[in-house]
């Protein structure tokens, strides 16, 4: 049987002074992996509480035969020792028992937060090839739609529907739009799978590893009577990060908006145009929607904030400071260098530099608030933008539900062909804020720190994105012009897309376990590094 394992979202992270992904450098510190061999080192062996340096064990790998299984297990040892946020909370186990990925599953902190919660819930790792090309240009094998997974338990069924697609994809070929609801995948009720075959072929037709896959889905599109059957061929998909930018006229001032899906190397170029257009449009306030957003690069969340803010509210203020573990009160682990905050960032930096060059000044809104749409979907560097926003008194507005809970980050360390992501450091706000690991919650009276002003509200599947009668966005408006939420304020969802239920046992799971956003968008959240 498939053991139930909890959705979270992605989110990436770099540092504005690296390149996209915690590349290396020619001395290696980064954790590029290395060339050589173990030749019989008698290090190259398991004594409980000893540790060779992970720098000496890096890149002998078993695919080349340049090392061995045990030494990638030794590596990644000594890598979550030494740069591990919680590094002494990890149970220091012999790797011989253990596969390569079964034994960095158990690299992690087994304490529970202050909550009741696990403490860490964003430890994984994907082939480097498919982070490398999904970090660059967004893509990932798929079909082009993003879904809402709900697993059942005794009280609700299970449900996958249609959050949005992308542009362009069979998806949206297929007028596969949001609200479609997925009724059976090659020919198996979504709702009744109960054995683990049935909950296979599910996973593979939600989750394809290769192109050219052709499933089945069986959809009933949002107000249909009736269902149909459209086949999909799995494709390399190329996601568009930013999506329906608009001005909304209202009586009392134009009201920007912006989807915002993932902070990729794309998404620079994306966001320049979107505020860009904003900017020209004099728009008085803006609604961030980042509903669906898992994170990404921690610089473009920078650039981000200081385009809603501008260059006044943000002069001298620090976006986020970081925390590394107690072995580094004062260096970064990984690049070595003085802890030192990461500012408000004014220009391009050229992630992809192919769409966008490094260097130019970066358009402002100069606001005051801004109005941000969330969802259990909405992860780490989504909520470093919120957080930070805050430090420098930019009012910030929440509308939707409770976001992940996420003020952790990492540097993505590629070695032996696989790229591993494990938390290194927590982000803290120019007022010296960071507590929100079980997420960051609106409230029409907010006392906690991690409580936001705003309203409690489902995400909502019968509207566009972007539709001023959409429950979100229309809560916004209705927000801005009467400073509170609407009377008619619907409860939070019995479950979130993230939420984990047993399932009876069975749950619909990415089957390779990877927390990594493809074409579907729920998987899991990564936060990169300074």
């Amino acid at each position: 049987m498939l053991n139930s394992k909890k959705f979270i979202t992605l989110i990436l992270t770099t540092s504005f002074a690296l390149t996209a992904c915690g590349g290396g450098s020619n001395d290696n510190k980064a954790g590029t992996p290395a060339t050589g061999n173990s030749g019989g080192n008698p290090a190259m062996v398991w004594v409980q509480g000893q540790f060779t340096p992970y720098l000496e064990l890096a890149g002998q790998c078993s695919a080349n035969q340049t090392g061995t299984t045990l030494i990638e297990k030794l590596w990644m040892r000594s890598w979550s020792n030494d740069t591990y946020l919680w590094y002494d909370e990890i149970i220091d186990r012999d790797p011989a028992p253990y596969s390569v990925s079964e034994y960095f599953d158990l690299l992690i902190t087994n304490e529970l937060s202050d909550s009741g919660n696990a403490k860490d819930v964003f430890h994984f790792s994907m082939p480097t090839d498919e982070w490398e090309q999904l970090n660059q240009s967004g893509a990932s094998v798929g079909y082009g739609f993003n879904f809402q997974l709900i697993n059942r338990d005794q009280n609700i069924e299970r449900n996958v529907t249609v959050t949005y697609n992308e542009p362009g994809t069979p998806a949206a070929t297929a007028n596969i739009d949001r609200g479609a609801v997925i009724v059976e995948i090659d020919g198996v009720s979504v709702q009744n799978a109960n054995d683990s075959t049935s909950i296979d072929i599910l996973n593979a037709g939600l989750f394809p590893s290769e192109t050219g896959k052709q499933t089945v889905f069986t959809i009933r599109d949002l107000g249909a009577t009736a269902d149909r059957d459209v086949t999909l061929t799995a494709q390399t998909i190329v996601s568009t990060p930013v999506q329906n930018i608009k001005t909304l006229q209202t009586t009392d001032g134009t009201v920007g908006y912006l989807q915002f899906n993932a902070h990729i190397a794309t998404a620079e170029r994306g966001l320049f145009d979107a505020f860009t257009t904003l900017s020209q449009a004099g728009v008085d306030d803006l609604i961030l929607d980042v509903r669906y957003n898992g994170g990404g690069l921690l610089a473009m969340a920078s650039q981000l904030s200081y385009m809603i803010a501008g260059e006044t509210a943000t002069a001298n203020r620090t976006f986020e400071s970081t925390r590394f573990n107690d072995k580094y009160p004062t260096k970064d682990p990984v690049t070595h260098e003085t802890l030192t905050p990461m500012p408000f960032i004014d220009e391009t930096l050229g992630f992809n530099s192919g769409l966008l060059a490094a260097g130019s000044a970066l358009p402002t809104l100069d606001l005051e608030r801004v109005y941000v749409l969330t969802t259990a979907g909405t992860c780490s560097a989504s909520e470093s933008i919120m957080n930070s926003l805050r430090g420098v008194d930019i009012e910030v507005i929440q509308i939707g539900g409770t976001t992940c809970g996420k003020p952790y980050g990492f540097y993505p360390t590629p070695n032996c062909d696989t790229t591993y992501f494990t938390i290194q450091f927590q982000g803290i706000n120019d007022k010296g804020f960071g507590d929100y690991s079980d997420g960051l919650f609106p409230s029409s009276s907010p006392t906690l720190a991690s409580e936001i002003p705003g309203c409690m509200l489902d995400d909502d599947l019968f509207h566009a994105l972007g539709d001023t009668d959409e429950r979100l966005l229309s809560a916004a408006l209705y927000y801005r012009t009467n400073a509170r939420c609407p009377a008619t304020v619907a409860s939070m969802a019995k479950v979130a897309a993230t939420s984990e239920f047993i399932d009876d046992g069975y749950i619909l799971k990415d089957p390779r376990n990877q927390t990594v956003i493809k074409n579907n968008r729920i998987i899991t959240d990564i936060k990169g590094a300074l």
